[in-house]
């Protein structure tokens, strides 16, 4: 789902392509287990009746819903976002049904920077902000995984392109 190999200009290369962590997903994951766990001792309880396999199917059906709101819409939205650095340029795709482009040319990075929290450095996961000349100024990316690497591989791909004295050719 990231950037295609066809949108890639000439001598255009990928280095990294990365979705948000991993961890973004655990609270997704808990809430569709409640969701199950609830809907799961409701129908065990529902006392017996003409009515009982019409109020089963209801609570079912409820908590099907809520488990693809709850679960499924941020899985979707996880695996429908990508970042992708290539040698010239720092890409972001995200959305499910419509999507949405962000290209930083490499060339107008200014600076590159992380925070993690203590949390996040056991994950090595945490926050990404590239600032840029133009329009949009600051990208700030959150629970980036390997968020050192991707910011030392960004940080050196800038040099080169600037040939590591600030000039850009």
């Amino acid at each position: 789902m990231g950037l295609a190999k066809n949108a890639l200009g000439d001598d255009e290369e990928i280095v990294l392509e990365l979705h948000p962590h991993w961890s973004t997903l655990v609270g997704t994951i808990f809430w569709a287990a409640v969701a199950v766990a609830i809907a799961a001792v409701a129908i065990f309880f529902i006392p017996g009746g003409s009515a009982q396999t019409l109020i089963r199917l209801i609570i079912a059906a409820v908590g099907l819903v809520a488990i693809l709101v709850v679960g499924l819409i941020p899985f979707l939205r996880w695996v429908t976002t990508s970042y992708t650095l290539t040698n010239r340029r720092f890409a972001l795709r995200d959305g499910i049904l419509s999507r949405s482009h962000r290209d930083i040319p490499l060339t107008r990075v200014n600076d590159v920077s992380f925070q993690q929290s203590l949390i996040q450095r056991i994950l090595r996961s945490g926050t990404l902000t590239v600032e840029s000349g133009g329009e949009h100024g600051q990208l700030v990316l959150k629970n980036i995984p390997r968020v050192e690497y991707t910011q030392n591989q960004l940080y050196r791909i800038v040099e080169e392109l600037t040939d590591g004295d600030g000039v850009r050719p």
